[in-house]
Parts: C-alpha cells; structure tokens; sequence
C-alpha cells in the first residue's frame, strides 16, 4: 500500500532545513547559501523555479519527473530571456547531488535561478548573468492531513488569474507568485485551506498553485491549460485516470459548475492529490473526500512511490 509522507519543517514558526545547497556549482551550508540585497530577482521577481518531489521507493530514493521539471525551467528561463549558465544534465545532476548528499529518502526539491546583482535597472538585460540553486528538505502533505482526510476547504479569491497578454502564465516565473500569494493570503483569512482563482471571463483557472479537476460521474473532468501553468503532475493523473479506466476529458468550466459536481480536487507537485469538501461555504458532493478521488490518489502514490512499475519510467532513482 501507498504510503502518505510524514510533515516536517511546515507551520508555526519552524525555520525551512535545507542543510546542503547546490548553489553555482557548490555544494555549501545553507547558512552560506546568500545573495545580495542588490539582487535584481529580489526587486522584480526576474526569477525562475521549479518544485519537484523525490520520494522513498523499494529501490531508494527517486526523483519523479525529473527530465520534465527540468525541461520546464529551461523553458521558463527562455521566456524571461534569461541565459541559464548550466545545461540541463548538470542541473539534473545537481538535483540528485542534493537528494544524495543530504541524506534524503523522501523530500521537496526547489531549483531557483535568477537574474544577479550586477545591475539594478528594470531591464536585468544584457549584462546581468542568472545564478542558480538547488535546495532540498523534507516536506509532507502541502495543506495539512486533515485536508486530506476530510477535504480542503476552497474560497474564490477575488483576485483574478492574469491573462496572457499581461503575464507570461506558461512560465514559473517567481514575479508570476505575487498574484497566488494573495489569493492564498485572502483565503486564509477568511478560514478557507486554499484560494480558487478565475480567469479574466470568469471562468475556472486554478488554486494558488495547484491545477483543478472534477467528477461528474465516473467521467473525470480535467479544467483546461487556458492561462494555466503546463501542470507535470496533472499530465501524470490525467494518464493515471485513463489506465484506471476513467473517461477524461478536458473543459472550462465555471465555479457554480464546481459547486454542481460530485467530487472536485486539486493536483500539483507540493499538493499531489488533494480533495475538496466545500467551495464558497457549499458542500461539493456529501461535503467529504470523494471515494473516486481517494482511489486516484491512492495509485497516484503508488506510482510515485515505486509500488506499481507500470510508471517506472516516471522515476529517476538517485542512487
């Protein structure tokens, strides 16, 4: 049976442990891992990123996806005209130098790369080199256990996802975060797990990070890219969904659609497969975890872990 991951370094005040980072082409401390203030990422959020998971298997630790993620960063980069100064082999390489080297069976994986400190004007162009990271730590379930177990509760926030022609949504570029950062905020405060953002006609986009689908039925709904990350894990559930013998199809919908369906969840890296019990205060479905979603997330983490081979090629053990 698929295991769920224990959390760790999450919540209150708890300091992120990373111990070693990759940083430049340097395994150092995390307290060593700095950047300047001066950093033009820092002032205009000209970064990059990824966040991959490796998780414990029979055979030891194994990265999932990883050619995907890193392609995804390179692509992100290509975007923001940003000229990233190692190739995609070394940057795998240096993922599993840090799962290797810090000891890890199971953990969250962030590769960053953003434009220096060389210069500070709103154009980091052409002389502003990108400096890369990896860091690494241990990390459990995104939302907390009892969302899983009971469902996420979801707000739509009142900040809209940004369409196309205003920010560069196909791209995980750290600049793109302020528009999920407050919505999750929002969210939060009004006593509800995690946001739902709508795009500019209203219709559903995504969560602060995670991608949406629903149940209608057996038949599994899967919301559109439209100004959507190109979600990796979403791409793996979608072909998870159709090997367990679901019919997937992909739609714009909107919330009050959401509101009408049978089970509705969200898939991303850090959230995996996480139910959703009420939207805007009403019950989706009998207001619990739905059974098809607990049965997708059970052989989602089966695959991750290793225990089903069929996935395999999904897996980049590190030793």
């Amino acid at each position: 049976m698929a295991t769920e991951p224990k959390a760790k370094n999450i919540g209150g005040d708890s300091r992120i442990k990373a111990g070693l980072i990759w940083m430049n082409g340097q395994m150092v401390p995390q307290e060593e891992a700095k950047v300047s203030v001066l950093t033009h990422a820092l002032h205009y959020g000209t970064s990059v990123f990824e966040g991959i998971r490796a998780y414990d298997t029979p055979k030891g630790p194994a990265i999932f996806r990883l050619p995907e993620h890193v392609e995804r960063l390179f692509h992100s980069a290509k975007v923001l005209m940003m000229e990233i100064p190692f190739t995609p082999q070394e940057i795998s390489q240096a993922i599993q130098q840090v799962v290797r080297e810090n000891g890890y069976k199971s953990c969250y994986i962030r590769p960053l790369a953003w434009m220096g400190a060389h210069t500070l004007g709103v154009n980091p162009l052409p002389n502003n080199p990108a400096e890369v990271m990896v860091a690494a730590w241990e990390w459990g379930t995104y939302l907390g256990d009892e969302a899983v177990r009971k469902g996420a509760r979801l707000i739509t926030s009142s900040w809209a996802r940004f369409p196309a022609n205003v920010m560069p949504g196909k791209a995980k570029i750290g600049g793109n975060y302020v528009n999920s950062a407050l919505a999750r905020i929002e969210a939060q405060q009004q006593g509800a797990d995690e946001a739902l953002l709508l795009d500019k006609e209203g219709f559903v986009a995504e969560g602060s990070g995670e991608n949406i689908f629903f149940f209608k039925g057996n038949t599994l709904y899967a919301i559109e890219h439209s100004v959507n990350l190109m979600g990796i894990t979403r791409d793996s559930v979608i072909a998870i969904a159709r090997d367990l013998g679901y019919e997937v199809r992909e739609c714009r919908a909107t919330r009050d659609q959401l509101y009408m369906a049978d089970e509705v969840f969200m898939v991303g890296t850090a959230a995996e497969i996480t139910p959703v019990s009420y939207l805007d205060h009403r019950a989706i479905g009998k207001g619990v975890a739905g059974e098809h979603t607990m049965r997708l997330r059970r052989a989602y983490l089966e695959a991750v872990q290793g225990q089903n081979l069929k996935y395999e090629a999904w897996l980049s053990y590190v030793n």
